[in-house]
């Protein structure tokens, strides 16, 4: 079975989704509402389902709670302890996986056509019966606590907290959803019910399916599956308040080689100007080596093997975040000479050539993001959330290729703000005071 199931993956990750792709929203006789891509080519589906609020729904002293509970639903439910659950799984020759971000806590499942009454059948037993065993929740809480001590000597990890801590102030934005060694070792079984208990509920759902079912089926299953959930959960914090100032701040760290983290505030996913920002920064920093920064960082003067910049719309805050590494006694180039393309790019903005490019590349690569049935799943899920069209993936390289090198270069003097733009850097760095 697991070697079926394997072949299966290969054969659907091949499948040439992109020019074939349709959704259809669907409602369930009991209203919940889904998107489906049918495809019946071979006999199997992907469900995605994402619950918005993830770890932010966190009570301040019980951070890591939705992170713990969300790596705990798979170790046991009903009258299965983890060992048989597992087994189950296996048997059907299904696969089940669990995430917890900032902003959601995601299950997706992926199952053969003739296993699906089964399959739901056990996925309902684990939304809606978790056992929880005091034995799994001391188990998983080892693995979480083993996590965040190695994440203590990782400058990536030291500098993303930091950085954190100055952006968003009190808002759970500001520390890891994973929560701290203390937080976490302090968990109580209670802590991670209640953390169940706020997160499952329908007035949250996102549903996406693909593969091997009907409308009706998915109605079906649907209403199987989640008709029972409560209608609403714990209330969502509201938008946090970005406090990013321009500096460097230095987190010392005995290291060769300095870590920074770079950024200011950001742009939301629903702003007008978001596909130019988007252009912006691929020619800025997120395009690899054809990137401003890569070139005149790495290429032109050596100082890291590499500096990238993103995007970061959350639903509670955007910020424009970059990073890079270099050796301590170098670090303080690197930044000098971010800042300076930061506001190269504000004053001058882009060439035509560089748009072109950027379109080029942006629009080309799009479609290799369709690459198996659970990746559109989940990407139908995402546009749910960010309240996007149904058909934006039919649309989205027309809004891409819309874009004006004057939109690009507003948007530059705008976005880009090199004065406040704040730099927290861990390791030894020499000629940078925080």
């Amino acid at each position: 079975m697991k070697r079926m199931f394997a072949t299966l993956i290969a054969l659907i990750i091949a499948l040439p989704a992109w020019a074939e792709i349709e959704i259809e929203q669907v409602t369930s006789p009991g209203g919940i509402t889904a998107w489906l891509v049918e495809d019946h080519s071979i006999p199997f589906t992907a469900l995605e389902l994402r619950f918005r609020g993830g770890t932010s729904l966190d009570d301040p002293e019980a951070r890591g709670a939705v992170y713990l509970m969300s790596g705990l639903i798979e170790e046991g439910a009903g009258d299965m302890d983890a060992r048989t659950y597992a087994r189950k799984l296996e048997s059907l020759a299904a696969s089940f996986g669990y995430r917890a971000t900032d902003d959601s806590v995601a299950i997706s499942a992926q199952f053969l056509t003739e296993n699906r009454d089964e399959v739901t059948d056990l996925l309902r037993t684990t939304i809606h019966e978790p056992r929880f065993d005091q034995d799994a929740i001391d188990r998983v809480r080892a693995q979480v606590v083993s996590g965040l001590r190695s994440d203590q000597t990782d400058p990536n990890d030291i500098a993303g907290r930091s950085f954190a801590e100055m952006a968003y102030g009190d808002h759970p934005y500001a520390s890891d959803g994973k929560g701290t060694i203390d937080s976490v070792t302090a968990l109580t079984r209670e802590d991670v019910v209640a953390a169940y208990d706020g997160v499952f509920a329908k007035d949250r759902l996102y549903v996406g399916a693909v593969g091997d079912i009907t409308a009706e089926e998915l109605g079906v299953l649907l209403d199987k599956l989640l008709a029972d959930l409560p209608e609403t959960g714990k209330p969502i914090p509201g938008k946090a308040d970005v406090t990013i100032s321009g500096g460097v701040s230095v987190v010392e760290f005995d290291t060769p080689q300095s870590v920074a983290l770079f950024g200011h505030k950001g742009i939301d996913r629903d702003d007008p100007d978001f596909f130019a920002a988007f252009i912006l920064n691929h020619i800025l920093g997120g395009g690899g080596f054809e990137s401003r920064l890569m070139h005149e960082v790495r290429e032109k003067r050596g100082l890291t093997y590499g500096v990238s910049t993103f995007l970061v719309p959350k639903d509670l805050a955007s910020v424009y975040l970059g990073s890079v590494s270099s050796a301590n006694d170098r670090i303080a180039d690197a930044v000098e000479v971010i800042r300076n393309e930061w506001a190269r790019a504000a004053t001058e903005g882009v060439t035509q050539k560089e748009l072109d490019d950027a379109k080029t590349y942006l629009t080309g690569a799009y479609p290799l993001r369709f690459d198996g049935n659970g990746q559109i799943a989940g990407i139908m899920v995402g546009m749910q959330m960010e309240d996007l069209p149904i058909d934006y993936i039919a649309t989205r390289n027309d809004k891409v290729n819309a874009v004006t090198l004057e939109d690009v270069n507003r948007v530059a003097s705008e976005l880009l703000d090199p004065e406040g733009l704040h730099f927290t850097v861990v390791g030894k760095p020499v000629g940078l005071d925080g």
